[in-house]
């Protein structure tokens, strides 16, 4: 199991109810509602089930937060391509998406989800992780806008261009650069976390 990473800021620690794990097929459906919930929209639910439908699902890095018993939210990361100049791919690790329930949002718990996911997947040596987001949300954790690192995200027109952020691991190699390509699991949906 892993354990919750926890920084300064946050309003949970391990005593106070939250517990941070991989999903189970149990959690499933309730990950879909949570999904939902958070976002309004069934679209991003289908999401997490293509990608989990996928060869880019890593089990191990798709979490649950549950508070009390209950799962408030959940966050996965799974494998996208990143396409260089000479058209050569690679998989790199991307976050997304993130979801906390309406009623419990704004107490850390996303941020407690994203820390322990990103920690998972340092140490499993993936070398970075790709998202679309909120710069200031992501940006307290550790992500960077990743067009000067020389790896670019196609964003929604009403994206700023610092959503594209990158967040670099222990295994970094700073020749890795390219295009973000995104699987057939996010055809359905605009790409956001």
């Amino acid at each position: 199991m892993l354990e919750n990473h926890f920084g300064e800021g946050d309003r949970y620690n391990p005593t106070d109810g939250l517990t941070i794990r991989p999903e189970s097929p149990d959690d499933r459906e309730v990950i879909g509602q949570v999904v939902s919930a958070a976002f309004g929209s069934d679209a991003e639910a289908r999401l997490v089930e293509a990608i989990r439908g996928s060869v880019n699902f890593i089990p191990e890095l798709s979490l649950v937060a549950e508070l009390e018993g209950q799962v408030v939210g959940h966050v996965m990361i799974s494998h996208v391509g990143l396409e260089d100049s000479s058209g050569h791919r690679r998989r790199v690790a991307s976050l997304s998406p993130l979801a906390v329930a309406p009623a419990v949002q704004r107490r850390g718990i996303g941020s407690a989800l994203v820390r322990a996911a990103c920690a998972e997947a340092d140490r499993r040596g993936e070398p970075l992780i790709v998202l679309e987001g909120d710069p200031g949300y992501y940006g307290r954790l550790g992500f960077e806008h990743s067009v000067p690192h020389r790896i670019t995200i196609t964003l929604p027109s009403w994206a700023p261009p610092e959503a594209a952020q990158v967040l670099r691991l222990a295994s970094y190699d700073p020749s890795l650069e390219g295009h973000v390509v995104y699987p057939s699991a996010f055809d359905e949906v605009t790409h956001t976390s």
